[in-house]
């Protein structure tokens, strides 16, 4: 996808001050939404998004595998849509079920992803367990490939698919240095960024580990992490915490209101008047 050579829509109201939020491609402050899966989401929805808020949409995921069963024309329509809007197309993290079928398997995985035009490719493995050297060599094969390796890391062993929290209690969770040592190997590996599993953070956690995001963010940067947030008092604790520049990856529904919270227009009382930048 060409720098700069895409569709940006006018704002309405541009001599209203509101917080500094930098262009597109975005290295910082930068929204993945949700694409189908807890509910549809065709073409036509997908352009109503974009022609109405595409400014603010960095990235799209499929979530839960859900591209692998539709239309691959439709598919690609979809993502040639994105791009126009400077929009990267995201797998989800579908490589962990691709990953049980073996080596031969991930690799055709690579290749038809990369075929239908996806960006980023994300590397789950919150149900599975696999050495840090296999992941980081799926890391190389992602970006030899020419696309955007994102693994996703966290803390809560059995995260993803909704699982239920009595079954997560059960599960346990895994030490947070170590998770964060695996981190700082992927980014050193030239991992696009590093997906904060919410699960054990800010989701089936009580109270929140509030503390797992910091030492993230202390040791690997704001810049080369992003954390799921779909739910608004998860992004809006986020943004208040750590400023409009946090990475952020919510439900497709919430794009609207989360850059309302972004450029400080709006907002419940616990941000009103608090998201500021100096530029």
């Amino acid at each position: 996808m060409p720098e700069n050579k895409f569709i940006t829509n006018p704002v309405a109201f541009d001599w209203l001050q509101r917080n500094d939020r930098p262009a597109k491609p975005r290295k910082v402050g930068m929204t993945e939404i949700r694409a189908a899966y807890y509910s549809n989401f065709g073409m036509h929805y997908f352009k109503d998004i974009l022609e109405m808020s595409g400014n603010y949409v960095d990235s799209i995921k499929f979530a839960g595998g859900a591209f692998t069963f539709m239309n691959p024309k439709k598919i690609k329509e979809m993502i040639d849509l994105a791009h126009q809007y400077g929009v990267l197309v995201s797998t989800g993290g579908f490589m962990e079920y691709v990953l049980t079928k073996g080596k031969e398997a991930v690799k055709k995985y690579i290749q038809e992803v990369k075929s239908l035009g996806f960006d980023i490719v994300e590397i789950s493995t919150g149900f599975i367990s696999i050495p840090t050297s296999d992941w980081q060599h799926v890391i190389e094969d992602v970006q030899k490939a020419g696309m955007k390796a994102k693994p996703e890391i966290g803390i809560q062993f059995g995260a993803g698919g909704d699982t239920v929290a009595s079954e997560l209690r059960v599960e346990g969770t895994q030490d947070v240095e170590y998770a964060i040592s695996q981190a700082k190997r992927f980014v050193d590996a030239g991992a696009f960024l590093i997906m904060m599993e919410s699960e054990g953070v800010t989701e089936n956690a009580d109270p929140w580990r509030v503390d797992v995001p910091a030492k993230f963010i202390n040791a690997i940067g704001l810049e080369k992490v992003m954390f799921e947030a779909a739910d608004p008092k998860v992004f809006k604790w986020y943004i208040k915490n750590y400023g409009p520049e946090v990475n952020l990856f919510v439900d497709h529904s919430q794009i609207v209101q989360l850059e309302c919270t972004r450029e400080g227009i709006w907002g419940t009382n616990d941000v009103w008047g608090r998201i500021v930048t100096y530029k």
